[in-house]
């Protein structure tokens, strides 16, 4: 049963709801489905589902681009309503026709929606009982019957019929014969009768290749008796694998290059904040001027107006009237390019796929305006897209949220996770000198006990930067040291605790129970995803996977995901932007921070503008 059906405005204007479908819905799904799937770029999605406790929903929707008008249809989902597409498409066409923008109330819209529905689900039923008759089976006796294998009529037959009978058994015993080598040759598929070659056809249809041989010497044939050469040859032994002479005697290298200094270091570490200066964090970046992209556009306007000679005068014309409705044929060569030029940028193919639909959507209908070409607009929405995807639903402002934990005198609590090797203690030193110039107290945990070096590599940094340091060794529990680690800083008055985990893969179930127990008992304010951007199609396994285990491993009814992303190795990639576009989409976390170098001060914001541009560069 459909429980909601609804049309609006892409401004959010309702324009009509169905007078005989006001069921109460749990929840919000509408709400839900505008802010999560179509201001997110995931219009080009077949449906959504929508889950409270005690309902489940599914929506499914369409759009007309020309008018700016949505159409929604709800209904439970464990119902499989054949019709609701139909349906919407029906709604829309009526709709249109008598869509006034000065208008607002349309009750009278009321009757043609119930005929359009009688028509969709009589037509819905048709379809279903044309099936149900295309997939009746045929009985097994009809089938004996007809392939001749009935034994009551096998017993009243006659002579003419058992010979009829002796027919088909030929025909059933007949076999295929494929690929029998004969003179290093390969034989045509052909049909042999087992009467014709003397043997019986007791392995159904199975042959001898002997025999075949055989029969064709006796037809004055001469048969090379080797059918396959290279078969009988025996195979050459491959050197055996000298086995390895170890000497007892230590080795003249030197394999041990630590540097003999002190443990602690201290005499030798100079404070960073008097050498490295300001953070690039509070430093804005500026975005050159679009001159050069112009340039690069009149010129291959230039060169393919050489190309495409042909049919100047046609496409002359439609630029100077405007194309009646962009189709979705219109849209495919330049939605393929665009999908093209997103994977060259690193952005995951299915992120790339799923973009190019959405765009799609958003255009089909869509009138031209004069002078103006397909793959420009294209590019217009797409830029509007990007826009809106990189943009943060939710504004994370850290330095207001750790002013507000200090005003409750409870210190703000940030966990790093991530992959092995993406450079999450580096960072995380980044980020506390960032907030060290901001004359924040800052304490590291060292909750990585489980790769050796990595207390020793944050407290490293802890000494750099005279920042203390709450460690517990290796082999401890995570969770505890973290618990620990801010009842340690609230007695201090610390006002932002960091905790550093070890790095795992996110297939590693072991590891991320224990990750996910870390963030259930501390309930920290932040967590942070670090991940490299140098990551293609990796980028949304790794942040998929991350949230699905910490949301299935969670005891908590509602557990806590991702919050945010951290990009490192930043510098290392170019113009290959594209992980960023492919890890806010697969998770809806904004890019918080940047690391783009070796030094504390290489850390910074995303600039959104400056990624968009590179990624239509």
């Amino acid at each position: 049963m459909l429980e909601q059906l609804l049309i609006f405005t892409r401004g959010g204007l309702i324009l009509w709801t169905c007078q005989e479908l006001r069921n109460a819905l749990r929840g919000s799904p509408i709400d839900t489905l505008i802010r999560s799937c179509l201001l997110e770029e995931r219009s080009g999605a077949a449906s959504y589902t929508y889950d409270v406790p005690g309902a489940s929903y599914t929506l499914k929707w369409t759009f007309h681009n020309e008018l700016g008008l949505v159409f929604v249809a709800v209904y439970q989902k464990i119902l499989h309503l054949l019709y609701v597409d139909e349906l919407l498409g029906m709604v829309k066409r009526e709709f249109s026709e008598i869509y006034d923008p000065k208008r607002t109330v349309y009750d009278d819209f009321d009757e043609t929606f119930r005929q359009l529905r009688k028509e969709a689900e009589a037509r819905a039923e048709e379809m279903k009982k044309s099936k149900h008759v295309m997939a009746k089976p045929v009985s097994s006796r009809a089938l004996l019957q007809k392939t001749g294998f009935d034994g009551g009529n096998k017993k009243k037959s006659g002579v003419g019929e058992s010979r009829k009978d002796g027919a088909d058994d030929d025909n059933v015993k007949t076999g295929i014969l494929e690929n029998v080598h004969s003179n290093g040759e390969v034989a045509s598929r052909g049909r042999v009768s087992g009467k014709e070659n003397g043997y019986t056809n007791a392995n159904n249809g199975a042959f001898d290749v002997n025999k075949l041989h055989k029969l064709r010497s006796k037809g004055g044939k001469k048969v090379n008796p080797v059918v396959n050469k290279v078969s009988k040859e025996e195979p050459k032994k491959k050197p055996a694998k000298m086995n390895r002479v170890w000497d007892d005697s230590p080795s003249k290298t030197k394999l041990d290059f630590t540097d003999p200094v002190s443990e602690n270091g201290d005499d030798q570490m100079a404070v960073a904040q008097v050498v490295e200066g300001e953070s690039m964090m509070d430093k804005d970046e500026l975005v050159s001027s679009d001159s050069e992209t112009e340039e690069d556009d009149e010129a291959e306007t230039d060169k393919t107006v050489d190309s495409k000679k042909k049919g100047w005068f046609t496409s002359m014309f439609q630029s100077i009237a405007g194309k009646a409705n962009l189709e979705k044929a219109d849209l495919e060569p330049a939605l393929k390019a665009l999908k093209d030029r997103l994977m060259t940028k690193n952005v995951a193919e299915e992120i790339a796929e799923k973009l190019c639909e959405s765009i799609a959507v958003s255009l089909e209908g869509k009138k031209l305006t004069s002078f103006t070409r397909i793959s420009s607009t294209v590019q217009a929405a797409t830029e509007d897209a990007l826009v809106r995807i990189l943009t943060p639903r939710r504004s994370i402002d850290i330095m207001r949220d750790v002013h507000v934990a200090k005003e409750q005198h409870k210190p703000y609590v940030v966990v790093f996770v991530g992959v092995n090797g993406v450079g999450k203690s580096t960072n995380l030193a980044k980020v506390a000198y960032w907030l060290q110039q901001h004359d924040v107290n800052v304490m590291m945990a060292a909750c990585d006990t489980f790769r050796s070096g990595a207390v020793e590599q944050l407290r490293t940094h802890a000494c750099r930067l005279q920042i203390p340091i709450f460690e517990k060794g290796y082999e401890k529990d995570p969770a505890i040291v973290a618990k620990e680690a801010i009842q340690e800083a609230t007695r201090n008055g610390s006002d932002v605790v960091l905790v550093d985990t070890a790095g795992r893969m996110q297939d590693n179930e072991p590891l991320m129970r224990a990750l996910s127990k870390l963030i259930y008992v501390n309930t920290p304010d932040l967590v942070l995803f670090v991940g490299e951007a140098l990551v293609g199609n990796d980028a949304v396994d790794q942040l998929s996977k991350f949230n699905q285990k910490l949301a299935d491993l969670s005891p908590s009814p509602s557990p806590r995901l991702i919050d945010g992303i951290l990009l490192t190795k930043f510098d290392t990639i170019d113009d290959k932007v594209g992980a960023a576009l492919s890890m806010v989409y697969i998770s809806g976390a904004p890019v918080m921070f940047i690391g783009c170098g070796q030094s504390y001060t290489d850390l910074k914001k995303l600039n959104v503008k400056s990624i968009v541009k590179t990624l239509l560069k």
